[in-house]
């Protein structure tokens, strides 16, 4: 069961920018925390940027200042604006969050598919 659906991804121009959209399905109540971790070819995944409860974002120093992470609690979805973007951002992006999948439930972590970004001219 997909639970994550995660979209958004392609082929962008250096300096060019991209949104990244990740939905929750109806199998999820509520997202509570989300991350962006990306994964280039040969690389260990990384994490790029995340999200609390609150809205407190953080990011890897890489790519403060171009991407910007939010959320949509009414819709269920977070978000990855990715701004002037560089080659070396090329990789597979993948959501990951903690969620609620009933009002009065536990919190689960749950990942979404990932998604090719890639950055060339």
């Amino acid at each position: 069961q997909v639970q994550l659906v995660v979209s958004g991804g392609g082929l962008v121009q250096p300096g060019g920018s991209l949104r990244l959209s990740c939905a929750a399905s109806r199998s999820i109540f509520s997202i509570d925390a989300a991350d962006w971790y990306r994964q280039a070819p040969g690389k260990q995944r990384e994490l790029v940027a995340a999200i609390t409860g609150g809205s407190s974002t953080n990011y890897a120093d890489s790519v403060k200042g171009r991407f910007t992470i939010s959320r949509d609690n009414g819709k269920n979805t977070v978000y990855l604006q990715m701004n002037s973007l560089k080659p070396e951002d090329t990789a597979v992006y993948y959501c990951h969050t903690w969620a609620y999948s009933d009002p009065t439930g536990p919190l689960h972590g749950y990942w979404g598919q990932g998604t090719q970004v890639t950055v060339s001219s």
